[in-house]
């Protein structure tokens, strides 16, 4: 029994259709990281200061004590409260800290720095929400900063059908190479371009 796996052009061409509008995004993305600092962008901040209702705060220290709940997790009536009267949702599984009476909980997202501060001595809450713009969300988005795993998991996806895409291009290129004079000085230029920019710009 013969399996077939296909010719360098078949592997091309399906791995340029998987893959087109993902290279078009991180492409895109390249440009506004390596230009982020001549981009404007206009941070829309929210901040709520609030105080915890008695009851829930003295629930949580009484929980707290007995070891009853983490000293890294917020509570689950809290974050009823947080939503319910503040529309701040934060995960079940955020972890935070505990230290010297105060609770600290950093919860960014792509494109978004947030955090929320409790003290468990006076039930104050501070909390505080930036959210850098569009062009910072792609961003973090290309380089997988503050994303789930599925994401994670989807970039390695993607970057091994990349790798098919380049490996499969090159097959072709040596295959038409006889009849394009020109190839390999093109492919020569691809290597050596960027080598001598770093071995130019080594410090």
């Amino acid at each position: 029994m013969k399996i077939s796996l296909g010719n360098a052009r078949q592997w091309h061409w399906i791995s340029a259709g998987i893959c087109s509008i993902g290279m078009l995004f991180f492409s895109w993305t390249g440009i506004t990281l390596n230009h982020a600092g001549d981009i404007p962008a206009k941070n829309d901040i929210t901040t709520v200061e609030t105080q915890l209702p008695n009851n829930v705060l003295h629930a949580w220290i009484l929980r707290h004590e007995s070891e009853s709940v983490a000293p890294n997790s917020l509570p689950d009536d809290v974050r009823q409260l947080l939503i319910s009267e503040h529309n701040i949702s934060i995960s079940k599984y955020a972890e935070g800290e505990l230290s010297d009476g105060e609770f600290y909980l950093s919860i960014p997202e792509p494109g978004v720095d947030a955090w929320l501060s409790i003290d468990l001595d006076s039930g104050e809450l501070i909390y505080e929400r930036t959210d850098r713009g569009w062009i910072s969300f792609f961003n973090d988005l290309h380089k997988g900063r503050y994303t789930n795993t599925a994401w994670i998991w989807f970039i390695d996806a993607f970057a091994v059908g990349c790798i098919v895409f380049c490996l499969s291009g090159l097959w072709l290129l040596y295959k038409q190479a006889s009849f394009r004079l020109s190839t390999w000085p093109f492919v020569s230029l691809g290597v050596l371009l960027p080598l001598i920019i770093i071995l130019t710009n080594l410090h």
